[in-house]
């Protein structure tokens, strides 16, 4: 079973708001997931993230690839450096 972090799309129409989300890869993008690492609101200005870093580490260090979006929220966040880069 190859796990991927990426987002999980909730919220109303043109109201977007993300779930981060350990999922399986062939799994629907808002279907079944695995664990909840964190949300994603790209409404407000600063566009806020909240992530438990914890299980996010954990899951990379089990073998967990990231989307490339959230590569890039993880690289902003300070989660995910360029040492940890593939």
């Amino acid at each position: 079973m190859a796990v991927k972090i990426r987002l999980a799309r909730h919220g109303a129409k043109k109201r977007p708001f993300y779930r981060i989300v350990a999922a399986d890869n062939e799994s629907p993008r808002d279907g079944r997931f695995i664990e909840k690492l964190g949300t994603y609101n790209p409404l407000l200005n600063s566009a806020q993230v909240e992530l438990n870093t914890e299980r996010v580490n954990y899951w990379i260090a089990q073998g967990a690839k990231p989307s490339d979006t959230v590569r890039s929220i993880l690289k902003r966040e300070g989660v995910f450096g360029t040492a940890d880069a593939e």
